[in-house]
């Protein structure tokens, strides 16, 4: 997406701090959710550790573990698909992974409209003998078993959640639709409802608009969304300069299976730009991985 924007398309906008509930009236729903966490170990060895929530009829999720620092050469990821409701599996194939494991209980999972477990669930994963991701409820029986056993617990850190949605009963209407969530975009902040609406397509592609709303503020309007399909625009959320991106060109033109992409990224560190120059993305991102989160539309279910 970087080669569509520009930095002199960056506007500063006072996103609040006000807590209130988005609409739950959306005609789009979430069909997967992708969340990449980072690891590291007492050893100093680092990992990435993807997890993959799909599926409402058969729930379960895939956990792909890769080195880390990695690059576009080093694809040296190994996957697992898990369909049970509880149980342990190895995992091999890293370099240098001398040995892990995930365990994981579904059982008592409670879920919203999405595919990704709200509550009553726990997946733990092992990483030669520490305990390097634990996700879920705080007082599952399976992660006191683990700590119990006095396994090292190494730090993770969330980098990148990607949410994927089927608008395809909004589109049928004339092609406006919203999309309802959440996210928090550090880990000292809160949790923000977000909305993003694209409406105006049925009164004619003149009148299409891009509205960006955080906990119930307008934080960012695209109108003529027709000519502006691909824009950026900066907001400021506790404490933090948050880049906000969209590609809405195949949602506006391709009307039968069109999509749009919109990206939030956190701005790390002392980073005063949008993009990198490109010799130093590489080393920056593996310096100081920042926080990105993307949601993904399509007009098509499939």
């Amino acid at each position: 997406m970087a080669t569509c924007y520009s930095e002199g398309a960056i506007k500063v906008t006072d996103a609040g701090r006000r807590r209130r509930s988005v609409s739950s009236s959306v005609p789009a729903y979430k069909k997967a959710v992708r969340c990449l966490y980072r690891v590291k170990l007492s050893s100093e060895e680092q990992f990435l550790i993807k997890i993959t929530w799909c599926g409402v009829a058969a729930r379960g999720f895939w956990i792909s573990v890769c080195d880390y620092p990695c690059s576009s050469s080093n694809k040296n990821y190994c996957s697992r698909q898990i369909q049970k409701a509880k149980g342990s599996v190895p995992i091999q194939g890293c370099r240098a992974m001398r040995s892990s494991e995930v365990f994981w209980d579904l059982t008592n999972a409670s879920y919203g409209a999405g595919p990704e477990p709200l509550a009553g669930f726990c997946i733990l994963v092992l990483i030669n003998s520490e305990i390097v991701l634990f996700l879920g409820d705080d007082d599952q029986e399976l992660a006191s078993q683990k700590c119990s056993s006095g396994l090292k617990v190494a730090g993770f850190t969330l980098v990148s959640r990607c949410e994927y949605f089927s608008a395809a009963a909004a589109s049928g209407g004339g092609g406006g639709a919203g999309f309802s969530t959440k996210a928090r975009f550090c880990d000292s902040g809160t949790s923000h409802d977000i909305l993003i609406r694209c409406t105006g397509e049925e009164k004619g592609a003149r009148s299409s608009t891009l509205s960006v709303t955080i906990d119930e503020r307008n934080v960012i309007v695209v109108p003529r969304l027709q000519w502006n399909f691909r824009g950026n625009q900066t907001i400021f959320v506790d404490g933090l300069l948050v880049d906000m991106m969209w590609d809405a060109h195949e949602w506006m033109f391709n009307q039968k299976s069109g999509g749009a992409v919109f990206m939030f990224r956190t701005r790390s560190g002392l980073d005063s730009r949008l993009w990198l120059a490109e010799k130093n993305l590489e080393q920056k991102e593996q310096e100081n991985l920042g926080f990105s989160f993307l949601i993904c539309a399509c007009k098509n279910p499939s």
